[in-house]
């Protein structure tokens, strides 16, 4: 059965910015492959990544790259033996499933043996900014029962307790994006005591985290630059309580359901997250995210146009996706 491929970049607005540690953007940059066989397409979604050396020309020219295996007829398993973990691999291999669904006509959920899929509480983010400014992003979505707020200056004393002050019933987890240090780590989890987070997710560099292993946690601790493939997981299951699966990290959800089972084995508690992208990313990323202890799938949330059709988001619930837009 003959294939094509197609891949392009579409931009898409953020509304207002977003605002981390390593720096702000105001659109998030997406690239879409689609794949058709027999009249049939299925689509998958990345966002490239700069922090993993990741541009768009360079997902683009990926791609490119395996146009004859694809178009040839390559499964999700020998992709991912061809490819390095990543955005452009996870392009590639949500397309698949999502061909595979529309040519078999069996949902994604039911080939990957999991029970239909629920609607989810997803997290929503708060941007870095000065400890006022935060503390008026909390209350304006003090209704919510999950948020994700960006930290990772050298003294986040002031914007942890003004989050607290502005959402005191949420539930709250911190994202340093490797922004602290061995020296304020004690310091930073302290506060956080204080504060009641529910989950502090990547405070050390990774690669630079060994630190979490000799440190009381007085609340979990999770794992997200510092984990991408499954064979990550051991080295990090003395230092980590939690484990952040992206499908941009695992480069698709082939390796995303692998890692999952490794991480729950390990006895690791499961967050699943994203970049900020569309709804088509997001997708697949639901299903892996039924049974998980954290969601945070709140891309489209961050978006001021999405695709259409989306996802269905109603307040902080994410519903699974229709067949019309994934899987």
């Amino acid at each position: 059965m003959r294939r094509t491929l197609l891949a392009k970049t579409e931009s898409f607005p953020i509304a207002g910015a977003f605002t981390i540690s390593r720096g702000a953007k105001t659109t998030a940059e997406v690239v879409t492959c689609t794949i058709g066989a027999s009249g049939f397409s299925g689509r998958g979604e990345c966002v490239p990544y700069a922090r993993y050396g990741e541009s768009v020309a360079g997902v683009l020219d990926a791609i490119e790259a395996m146009r004859g295996a694809i178009e040839d007829g390559m499964g999700r398993e020998d992709l991912a033996r061809a490819m390095p973990a990543g955005a452009a691999r996870n392009a590639l291999d949500c397309a698949l499933w999502d061909l595979e669904a529309k040519l078999s006509g069996v949902p994604t959920w039911q080939v990957i043996d999991t029970a239909a899929p629920q609607r989810l509480v997803t997290a929503y983010t708060l941007s870095l900014g000065e400890p006022e400014a935060m503390q008026r992003q909390a209350a304006e979505h003090a209704w919510r029962p999950l948020l994700k707020v960006k930290v990772g200056t050298p003294d986040d004393a002031a914007r942890i307790r003004a989050v607290r002050a502005g959402a005191p019933e949420s539930a709250i987890i911190l994202d340093a994006n490797e922004g602290w240090t061995p020296e304020n780590l004690a310091h930073h989890f302290a506060l956080c005591a204080e504060a009641r987070i529910a989950l502090v997710e990547q405070p050390l560099p990774a690669g630079g985290d060994s630190a979490l292993r000799d440190h009381a946690r007085p609340i979990p601790v999770c794992a997200d630059e510092s984990v991408h493939r499954t064979q990550d997981v051991a080295a990090l299951a003395d230092r980590y309580d939690a484990v952040n699966i992206k499908l941009d990290k695992t480069g698709g959800l082939t390796e995303a359901l692998a890692l999952r089972k490794v991480a729950r084995d390990h006895g690791l508690k499961i967050m699943v997250g994203c970049m900020v992208g569309t709804s088509l990313g997001m997708a697949p990323a639901v299903l892996l995210a039924q049974g998980a202890d954290f969601v945070d799938l709140d891309g489209p949330l961050l978006l001021a146009r999405d695709r259409e059709p989306g996802l269905r988001y109603e307040g902080s619930n994410v519903y699974p996706p229709e067949a019309t837009l994934w899987g």
